[in-house]
């Protein structure tokens, strides 16, 4: 791995306990930004998401770029010494287990904490303390607890957001409190302990239907129903028979776009000069354009929306994204070589900071493909080493393996 000082987090160590989507998310921003990542993995058969199928598919490859592996048996007391030592070297630790678990492998964050004051300690779970704390949650999970799932399907079919939204998101909200700490460390010269949590991160995104909740006595209507702020934020079917997505938000928007097509009526109608005159006229208005779009292909669709300056989207399945023209100008996606050997490309931390470059350093890692050098750091000799992996308390990739028992 390739460590390159004008990276933010340069010279940062974190031990990444995390497994699945939140807690290697987490570890991923920090691992990009230039943290050196530790990878901590069972030492049968590594991450359980490396051996996903279906939507799972996609976990271990995406998550663990720009990591270190190391493939240890924390249930064992020679694994659980391994641990130890190196929470006394780390910045950070994150981990996202179930509640109890790090307890009962004996790495707590009172213990971890103990050993290493400086110590940032971040533990993602599905709720914050309070009566859920103990109740085991999933993405799904929250999103169906927090009215999300409610308001993303149409009514009477409540249905999951199209992503591990609330997952990458936790773990996006467990950075800011491990950098605020890092900060804060650096006057106290302390660390702490930091939580997030899926079931608060999901009110936190819901927080804007709660707004709107406290000032009107109707029931939320779900977003598919289409309650919208403004007249027109809503798919189109096009000529070829794709749809696009069309949103006229601002007066500006209005003005511009029907002076493009040439609807002065519409233009001069004094009714509809204003956004919330074009929302009680929806029912007028949206026909004008379904008919207008469904005289176009989507060549001439995005030709005119460019022209006439509004927002507009293409509705695009995942895999388009491997083609689409401003990611290929960008560098939006980068060539990843997944730990089955696909070479793919996926996308880059979505920022820019200054000349930082925020890209790929290292592939996501074979299991245990750092365990010989991790260990050899923490001064364990080669016959020593050697016995653990026989003992099937590590477990080490091809060349650390060989280097272990030569």
């Amino acid at each position: 791995m390739i460590h390159d000082k004008r990276l933010p987090l340069a010279g940062l160590r974190v031990l990444d306990f995390g497994h699945t989507v939140m807690g290697p998310s987490c570890a991923m921003i920090l691992a990009d930004l230039g943290a050196e990542v530790l990878k901590i993995e069972p030492a049968r058969g590594g991450d359980p998401t490396r051996q996903l199928q279906g939507f799972g598919m996609g976990y271990f490859g995406y998550f663990n770029r720009n990591k270190r592996s190391l493939a240890v048996d924390l249930k064992s007391d020679a694994g659980r010494e391994i641990a130890l030592r190196l929470v006394k070297e780390a910045d950070v630790l994150v981990e996202n287990f179930a509640p109890g678990t790090m307890g009962r492998l004996g790495i707590d964050a009172a213990t971890a904490t103990a050993l290493n004051p400086r110590l940032v300690y971040a533990s993602l779970k599905g709720f914050l303390d309070g009566p859920y704390a103990q109740r085991l949650a999933l993405d799904e999970v929250v999103q169906m607890m927090s009215g999300l799932a409610y308001m993303t399907g149409p009514t009477g079919r409540p249905l999951r957001a199209g992503t591990s939204v609330v997952d990458i998101a936790g773990g996006m909200f467990a950075v800011i409190a491990i950098l605020s700490a890092l900060r804060e460390r650096e006057a106290t010269g302390e660390g702490q302990v930091v939580e997030a949590a899926l079931f608060e991160t999901t009110v936190f995104l819901m927080g804007q239907h709660l707004a709107y909740a406290a000032q009107t006595n109707e029931p939320i209507p779900p977003m598919p129903e289409r309650v919208s702020a403004w007249a027109v934020y809503e798919p189109f079917t096009l000529k070829d028979g794709r749809q696009f997505f069309v949103g006229i938000t601002t007066d500006g928007h209005w003005q511009r776009f029907c002076a493009m097509v040439g609807w002065q009526d519409l233009l001069a109608d004094a009714n509809l000069a204003t956004n919330n005159g074009r929302v009680a006229a929806r029912g007028r208005i949206l026909p004008c354009f379904a008919c207008l779009f469904g005289s176009l292909t989507q060549e001439e669709a995005v030709a005119l929306c460019e022209k006439a300056r509004i927002p507009f989207a293409p509705i695009a399945r995942p895999e388009d994204l491997f083609h689409d023209p401003h990611l290929a100008a960008t560098g939006g996606l980068m060539a990843t070589r997944l730990p089955n050997g696909v070479e793919t490309r996926l996308p880059r931390l979505p920022i820019h900071m200054g000349e930082a470059d925020l890209s790929l350093r290292s592939d996501p890692p074979e299991v245990g493909a750092d365990t010989v050098h991790v260990l050899e750091a923490l001064g364990y000799r080669p016959d020593a080493i050697a016995a653990l992996a026989r003992a099937g308390v590590v477990a080490m990739g091809g060349a650390g393996c060989a280097r272990a028992t030569s």
